[in-house]
């Protein structure tokens, strides 16, 4: 009987050897490159063979001045004595500090997209391409609201390999991604993962916080690098990780090609970057709003102010209006609506949903830019008061959006754009970017008025706003 099973065992092993071969025969055992989506999904190699040569190395120099080795040298009562450049043992030092990152060619004709923090103060910039071919880039553009340069290399005649960018409204939670870049500076590198989140707003790395997430591994260097989806297409620009130890931890962000192009239309066409206003304040809708304004749900945008003459006022919009999306796309916080906003040109129309006592509108908004109203009217104040030594504005729309103020902020009043070393100012403690908002008790409106009313007295009490907080300077001489 044992003998029997034994005889039956050896023949089934037989029969599966000979299966597993017939089978190899049949399907083949030779690598072929995959032709559809589906075989791409089982080897990532083609794909990385056609969008690796347009992805490239970026290295900066900058100089950098060594003011001194002891602390003391930089204490103010010590430079108000010396001067700013004394040093007992010579002159500051200077030397070159070298930084690297990556950069994406967008444009055959040697048109690259950057992050602005990995070329910001560089004084040479050199694009190394992945035939080791190196160029040094000119800045086309820069902006630092969005975080985003273009740079251009002379390449001649040559056709360059570049990335096509895709509408990254199309991508999707759970889309596979390959980010490409030079971390740590070991050379260009691929790592695969899947969209994690989109429209992440609370990032904070720029003005317009509205990211694609991502668990592809990103780390420094990678900056400016690709994150490109199945089809070779570029989805954003890499900019910056979350992480506690440097390196990364499966949490990345990128700005959106949408926002990209927004940036590459302004350098291609030479002129300045103009950002649509909507020309109306709003907070966001909270649970606890959500409740009081008897909504289903929170998320959106309660207009809360509207600029006399605006966009928004002649669009039809009202204090208390809910703004739940625009062009069909939703709207959850006010940063995705300034996002929604900054991406569209100029001049054009676009649609606002608008929830609106229980009922649904839809409202066309003309987008312009925001206008100096009224003119800043820059001055130095002097005389003999606390904010002597300061300079101050109007503030104005067009003056708050330049200085990356909250777009949903209603913004009035005299704003203090820089402060003199050793002046009265500093001494009374004010800094950049604080509004005056009266003084000894008379509203402060236009830069006349502050200059009227801090020369009109001996004895001052001023109000200031500093972000989300109103501070009182007494003083008297």
């Amino acid at each position: 009987m044992i003998r029997r099973s034994s005889h039956l065992v050896a023949l089934f092993a037989m029969l599966v050897i000979a299966l597993v071969g017939w089978v190899g025969e049949t399907t083949g055992q030779t690598r072929s490159v995959p032709e559809t989506r589906e075989q791409v999904q089982l080897s990532y190699a083609p794909l990385v063979k056609q969008v690796a040569p347009a992805v490239v190395n970026i290295f900066t120099r900058k100089q950098v001045r060594d003011r001194s080795a002891s602390p003391l040298f930089d204490d103010p009562l010590f430079r108000r004595f010396f001067g700013d450049d004394f040093l007992p043992f010579g002159q500051p030092r200077e030397r070159m500090e070298s930084s690297l990152g990556s950069g994406v060619i967008v444009r055959p004709d040697g048109l690259v997209v950057t992050n602005n923090h990995v070329i910001k103060s560089a004084s040479q910039i050199i694009v190394a391409l992945t035939d080791r071919r190196e160029f040094e880039a000119e800045v086309v553009l820069a902006d630092e609201r969005t975080d985003l340069a273009i740079l251009k290399i002379d390449v001649g005649d040559e056709v360059l390999p570049a990335l096509d960018l895709m509408n990254s409204d199309d991508l999707e939670v759970g889309d596979l991604v390959l980010a490409l870049g030079n971390p740590f500076g070991v050379g260009q590198t691929v790592t695969s993962g899947i969209v994690s989140a989109l429209a992440r707003t609370k990032v904070g790395v720029s003005d317009f916080q509205f990211f694609i997430q991502t668990d592809a591994a990103i780390n420094p260097g990678n900056s400016g690098g690709a994150l490109v989806t199945m089809d070779g297409r570029l989805a954003g620009i890499n900019t910056a990780i979350f992480s506690r130890s440097g390196g990364s931890i499966g949490i990345g962000f990128a700005i959106p090609s949408n926002m990209v192009g927004s940036v590459v239309n302004a350098a291609v066409s030479g002129v300045e970057i103009q950002r649509p206003w909507l020309g109306a304040a709003g907070q966001l809708v909270t649970a606890e709003l959500a409740e009081s304004l008897d909504l289903e749900r929170p998320g959106g945008v309660v207009v809360t102010d509207i600029h006399p003459d605006g966009p928004a006022d002649r669009a039809g919009l009202k204090t208390g209006d809910i703004i739940t999306g625009i062009d069909g796309r939703p709207v959850d916080d006010p940063q995705s609506l300034l996002y929604r906003i900054a991406i569209r040109p100029v001049g054009e129309t676009a649609i606002l949903d608008v929830s609106r006592s229980g009922e649904t509108l839809q409202l066309p908004i003309e987008l312009q830019v925001a206008p100096e109203i009224p003119p800043r009217n820059v001055t130095d104040i002097g005389g003999r008061n606390p904010l002597t030594g300061a300079r101050i504005a109007n503030l104005s729309p067009a003056l708050a959006g330049e200085l990356g103020f909250d777009a949903f902020a209603f913004n009035r009043g005299v704003i203090i754009l820089a402060i003199a070393r050793f002046s009265p100012a500093q001494q009374s403690r004010v800094r950049p970017g604080d509004i005056v908002l009266d003084v000894n008790g008379s509203p402060v409106e236009r830069v006349e008025d502050l200059v009227r009313l801090l020369n009109a007295s001996q004895q001052w009490r001023i109000t200031l706003r500093r972000g989300d907080k109103k501070l009182t300077i007494a003083a008297r001489i």
